[in-house]
């Protein structure tokens, strides 16, 4: 028998388009496993998701750069097909904010944590961040926010070099300009140049010092804050390999105690009254050895499924459980448990796993979104490489030509910061 009330169905919402996102297939497994009805609001065109067994019905997803409202519009005709209210599951930040919102005029189709107004927008937020992270006295990269392109050299100048920009509003951005969310920069005259695209990025531009990263530097905590406020389900990782390699998302994870980065995670989600699922990311500075929270994420984590304990119980399930007022059960942690992102770390898939693996693609009980995966992303390697070749040429900035630069893609370095 299910611990989830199987009555009740949840939806899950994704703007962003990248049809390779494994965290929403860990979520359709998750729910669907547990006989829960899941719907699927994203983009399914070559996306081995929609291929799983366990998802109930897809739905089309509201365009990228949708306004909230416009988002509140597609979730009204997708409630409008689902039998009473559901469980909404947002799986990206551009989501979760517009989910926020909108949360009044989404209540009476959809059961939603009671998040503070305007806190998922404030916590993803990259400058907003620096500032919640001040008042909480919680360790964060020294940022900058130039006001100028004078003020950017000088910012790099003074953080020193290498030194990494962010766009404080990364789900602003406009596709197909070249804006990446996160790039490492060689030169003071970069940071010049990068911040006369500011209009176009559509939010503030921010410097931060660089902290390299190393062994045993990248951890990450999962979690889910209930109606009271206490954290459940979720843990610390710790990223034993990242594609790409040093930085980005969590190709090899193990699920690592660590009592110093669960008690900041618990006392920031506390000082800030936060409801629902959290996923935030540290970097160990190699001088201090300080955990200097780098982002937080107000959604699922695309590698929470390493988190599910002996009960079964992980932060998709928690609210689930939470939000249908069932109680959540009482399971022990799980540490020393794997989780592998195939097209990203194949050979990590077939070494040994004493304490447990999970794949983020294949599984015994629902193979048919490993064998899309399997077919579709050579050719969608394909296509990103002969993309990167197209736009290779120096884009003209401010009337002359761009320097050649370092750039990293969003992936390469959104982890990369100071200490």
């Amino acid at each position: 028998m299910s611990l989830l009330d199987t009555r009740v169905p949840a939806v899950l919402l994704r703007v962003d388009p990248n049809p390779f996102h494994h965290g929403t297939l860990g979520a359709v497994r998750s729910l669907g496993r547990a006989g829960v009805e899941v719907h699927v609001v994203a983009a399914s065109a070559g996306s081995p998701v929609s291929s799983s067994r366990f998802v109930h019905r897809t739905h089309t997803p509201p365009p990228p750069g949708a306004s909230a409202p416009d988002i509140a519009r597609v979730l009204h005709r997708v409630a409008a097909r689902v039998a009473g209210a559901a469980v909404l599951v947002p799986m990206d930040d551009a989501s979760s904010i517009a989910v926020s919102r909108m949360r009044e005029t989404l209540a009476p189709s959809y059961l939603l944590p009671a998040t503070p107004d305007g806190l998922p927008e404030r916590v993803a937020d990259k400058a907003a961040l620096a500032a919640v992270c001040a008042q909480a006295g919680i360790p964060h990269p020294t940022t900058l926010v130039p006001e100028s392109g004078a003020q950017a050299e000088a910012a790099v100048h003074r953080l020193g070099l290498p030194v990494v920009s962010k766009w404080s509003r990364p789900w602003l951005l406009p596709a197909g300009r070249g804006l990446q969310s996160t790039k490492v920069l060689n030169s003071a005259q970069q940071a010049r140049e990068l911040y006369g695209r500011s209009e176009e990025a559509g939010s503030p531009l921010l410097l931060q010092q660089y902290l390299p990263p190393g062994r045993d530097r990248d951890w990450f905590f999962h979690g889910y804050a209930d109606r009271l406020g206490g954290v459940r389900a979720g843990g610390t990782g710790r990223k034993r390999r990242a594609w790409p390699r040093g930085a980005g998302l969590t190709a090899v994870g193990h699920w690592t105690s660590n009592p110093h980065v669960r008690a900041l995670s618990e006392r920031l989600a506390g000082e800030l009254g936060y409801r629902g699922i959290l996923d935030l990311d540290f970097r160990r500075c190699a001088t201090t050895g300080r955990y200097h929270l780098l982002d937080f994420n107000p959604r699922p984590g695309a590698q929470f499924r390493l988190f599910s304990d002996t009960a079964g119980l992980d932060v998709v399930r928690a609210l689930h459980l939470d939000l249908t007022h069932q109680p959540l059960p009482q399971g022990a942690p799980w540490e020393g448990r794997t989780f592998v992102v195939e097209n990203y770390a194949p050979f990590a898939a077939l070494g040994p796993a004493p304490q447990g693996r999970e794949l983020a693609w294949h599984a015994s009980d629902d193979p048919a979104p490993g064998r899309a995966m399997r077919a579709l992303w050579p050719r969608h390697v394909a296509h990103r490489v002969r993309g990167r070749w197209a736009t290779a040429a120096p884009v003209p900035v401010q009337g002359r030509p761009a320097h050649n630069e370092t750039v990293a893609t969003k992936t390469d370095d959104e982890k990369a910061s100071g200490c």
